[in-house]
């Protein structure tokens, strides 16, 4: 009797820890990149972004599109707050951080609150010399904005996993750049690519602060939708990977295609529902 009261303590420790240790490991806060609303935010930037929290988003990463609040960062900073949204990032160019625009751009974004700037395209990122001034340019960067507690980024397409150096510039820009420099990975283009996005977050381990969960079906993919859990995507272990391996702060869903004539809003609303999904699993 008492062996099995010492084992049935024993099991409900263990399960105690194992229940311990996955609430330790939260989920990352979701977030939504703007751009994939980027009309509506035009037209009814406070009507759409209301919406967007009441949908369960705790965040907003910002396209440089800001309809009626287009110069009153304050203000849309006072309305983020009055629905209890956060501001997860922004997406910028290198122009808008050049010695001539630098100041303006800073005063902006933190203004709304925002400490990542994450540059989301340029093509030099998958050009055989164009990539070694990418990487100079971020490790500027990075040093520039430290004093100030924000970071710079790099969001990835699929052409920065095109072969290069034996390798791809996407691995010779993370091998190459400072540790503090974010790895904004686009999980819908690195799958496009032909490539593994859970062994990259692994990778490059804690550099994935904030991740874009959407979906880019591969060519040739039938049966399946642009919506996350329609689609080929393991985005179960993908979650595991960001909470154990990429230091994820954000995980922010991003909706390009809109299938079978659903509005933006819509689409975004699919994805989220079947992102939820994983999540319970998580969490249950």
């Amino acid at each position: 009797m008492k062996k099995i009261t010492s084992l049935l303590s024993l099991l409900v420790i263990t399960l105690f820890c194992k229940s311990a240790v996955a609430n330790a490991q939260q989920v990352p806060p979701l977030s939504v990149q703007l751009w994939s609303v980027k009309d509506e935010i035009k037209s009814d930037i406070k009507g759409t972004i209301k919406t967007l929290a009441d949908m369960g988003f705790s965040g907003v990463e910002f396209a440089n599109e800001f309809g009626e609040f287009t110069g009153k960062p304050e203000q849309l900073k006072s309305y983020l707050d009055s629905i209890g949204i956060k501001a997860s990032g922004a997406h910028v160019s290198f122009e808008s951080l050049n010695e001539v625009n630098f100041d303006k751009t800073i005063k902006l974004y933190k203004a709304l609150g925002v400490d990542s700037l994450v540059i989301g395209w340029d093509t030099r990122a998958w050009h055989p010399q164009g990539i070694f001034e990418i990487v100079r340019l971020l490790n500027q960067l990075s040093k520039k904005l430290a004093p100030l507690n924000m970071q710079i980024g790099f969001h990835n397409h699929d052409h920065e996993f095109d072969t290069f150096n034996n390798s791809t510039y996407w691995d010779y820009l993370a091998k190459h750049t400072s540790y503090d420099v974010i790895l904004q990975m686009d999980v819908g283009w690195v799958t496009y690519a032909g490539k593994d996005p859970i062994e990259y977050v692994k990778k490059y381990s804690g550099r994935t602060l904030s991740t874009h969960y959407k979906v880019q079906l591969p060519e040739g993919t039938k049966g399946k939708l642009p919506i996350i859990g329609k689609d080929t995507i393991d985005w179960l272990n993908l979650l595991k990977a960001n909470m154990s391996h990429g230091a994820t702060k954000w995980i922010i869903v991003e909706q390009e295609d809109y299938p079978n004539g659903l509005t933006p809003l819509q689409a975004v609303a699919e994805s989220k529902k079947g992102l939820d999904k994983y999540i319970k699993q998580l969490t249950q």
